[in-house]
């Protein structure tokens, strides 16, 4: 998905709440939404330390630039689906459902034009990074990365506050399933535990909530037996230790 540039790529769209009467329909909740939120954090814990990430890359050591690199990229693939899922689906639902949330909807767009711009400075940016692990190409990445993590802080407040509200009155059950659904398409094969496990890290009481409300008995002791030890040798490798 391609979206248009905004005219000035310096320029946030401020996250002013609209008055909260109407925005959301009335009645009971059609969907449960927290995986939006849950998904956030991720984002917000996965690039909020990737500038501490890159710097703690020795000048040269390409190894260690391969793996920071490559968990970069991976969240950069992880947010770039997810925003391509919300304008595949979610926008037009919400506009037709929920007409008077149609001003937070135009808001949206623009944010996701927004960090579309600050993505692809980034994906742009790891290749010659990777390749070299010198500081005169850690440099894009950490601009990006600096552009990225301004465009979440305005993005997500704004939308938790005024899209999942509504979202848990006008969006299904299936609906929220393909959400979820498309997201994990996003992930890189043979990334599946590391994944995992940065969203358990994201979570506030370290993921076990989470582990209970969306993996099955079998699931859970999987990542009790195979993925937690894999989730470590991963933050060992990124962390250079």
């Amino acid at each position: 998905m391609v979206a248009a540039e905004p005219e000035n790529e310096g320029d946030s769209m401020p996250a002013t709440p609209l008055p909260s009467s109407g925005d959301a329909p009335a009645g009971p909740k059609t969907c449960d939404a927290s995986g939006m939120v849950e998904i956030h954090r991720l984002f917000r814990r996965g690039f909020g330390e990737g500038p501490e990430l890159v710097r703690g890359v020795a000048d040269g050591d390409v190894a260690h630039a391969d793996v920071v690199s490559t968990q970069l990229e991976t969240m950069s693939l992880g947010l770039h689906a997810h925003h391509e899922g919300e304008d595949a689906r979610l926008w037009d639902a919400l506009e037709q459902r929920a007409p008077a949330c149609a001003s937070h909807v135009e808001r949206m767009k623009a944010q996701h034009a927004e960090m579309l711009v600050q993505l692809t400075s980034l994906d742009h940016a790891l290749p010659a990074w990777r390749a070299s692990a010198r500081s005169v190409d850690a440099a894009p990445v950490l601009a990006a990365l600096d552009g990225v993590n301004a465009a979440l802080a305005v993005h997500l407040p704004d939308e938790e506050a005024n899209i999942v509200p509504v979202m848990e009155r006008t969006i299904t059950e299936a609906e929220v399933k393909w959400f979820s659904e498309h997201g994990r398409r996003s992930i890189p094969k043979g990334q599946t535990w590391q994944q995992l496990g940065e969203i358990l890290a994201a979570q506030p009481d370290g993921g076990d909530a989470w582990l209970h409300a969306h993996m099955p008995a079998p699931g859970r002791l999987a990542w009790r037996l195979i993925g937690r030890r894999r989730y470590a040798a991963h933050r060992a490798a990124l962390e250079g230790r």
